[in-house]
């Protein structure tokens, strides 16, 4: 991958100046997309009776867990008084279980686990978005699918650190 301007027509300047409109464009639709997303997720944790950070804290235990309250806590750039709160309202909402981690030196210590008979609830209300993206997905072929695969992993990385140096502050 290379971050010079491909070849095309026109001046060095002009390919420059398109770049750079590019580049915001791809910037610019990023922002949109993440506020629509927020907004779907507000929706869907609406209709489940879960704030927004309980909805994100859930999808970091579904995906990532079973975890520590305070890798959660981590994880999702909370402090992990804050993290307690959440859990309680999740585990009261019969979406996540605490457990004893035998591993654990300390016998106190416990992992968080999601509920997998709840994810029914989360995919139904996810269903339109998903069908839409196997529509957008069906009308490219696999080589573009892999880039834009790679493109949002790379994407989602970048935000990543940039998460992880503002919480180091």
């Amino acid at each position: 991958m290379s971050s010079v301007p491909s070849g095309g027509k026109g001046s060095g300047a002009d390919s420059v100046r398109r770049r750079r409109r590019s580049t915001v464009a791809v910037k610019e639709s990023l922002r949109e997309l993440r506020n629509q997303l927020s907004l779907l997720n507000h929706q869907v944790g609406a209709r489940l009776a879960l704030k927004d950070v309980d909805l994100d804290c859930l999808e970091l235990i579904v995906a990532h867990g079973p975890l520590s309250p305070s890798a959660l806590a981590r994880r999702a750039g909370l402090h992990p008084a804050t993290m307690t709160g959440i859990l309680d309202r999740l585990q009261r909402g019969g979406w996540v279980v605490r457990e004893r981690d035998p591993e654990a030196a300390d016998r106190r210590a416990v992992t968080v686990r999601a509920v997998r008979d709840r994810n029914g609830e989360l995919f139904r209300l996810y269903s339109g978005m998903n069908t839409a993206m196997d529509g957008i997905c069906a009308e490219y072929t696999d080589d573009e699918l892999e880039l834009l695969a790679d493109f949002l992993r790379r994407t989602t990385d970048a935000g990543r650190v940039a998460t992880d140096e503002l919480t180091a502050d």
